[in-house]
């Protein structure tokens, strides 16, 4: 199986960062940032727009790479790549791939199921706003 290009649209506002509980897997029920695969000849700023309006309506331009993140699973391998998005308008509604999309706090972080790496890419993301 070939490993897939995907990108993680991290949208943060003051102390708040946008999360989508995903529907599908490899991470369904845990909450995570929008986002998804990188389509063939697309970039990984234009993908991560994408991906946010596709899954929450909201629109936001792609800044900056923010980090990677690989994962490997019998059935998976993904190489994502961490977008910070700044946010534009929309209020998010849960579309796609998310079974709900909303703000979150960074203090409510810990009382989600969380993805790998969410709780401290939300953190860092903020830190850089």
């Amino acid at each position: 199986m070939t490993p897939r290009l995907a990108v993680l649209a991290i949208v943060a506002r003051e102390d708040q960062v946008l999360l989508v509980q995903r529907r599908n897997p490899p991470d369904a029920g845990k909450w995570g940032f929008p986002g998804g695969k990188v389509d063939f000849g697309e970039t990984v700023f234009a993908a991560a727009e994408r991906e946010l309006l596709e899954e929450t309506g909201v629109t936001a331009r792609a800044t900056q790479i923010l980090g990677t993140h690989e994962l490997i699973l019998p059935e998976f391998h993904y190489f994502m790549v961490g977008v910070l998005c700044r946010y534009e308008t929309g209020t998010p509604v849960a579309a796609d791939d998310a079974m709900v999309a909303r703000w979150v706090g960074l203090d409510a972080l810990e009382t989600l199921d969380l993805s790998a790496d969410v709780a401290e890419t939300a953190r860092a993301a903020c830190q850089v706003l």
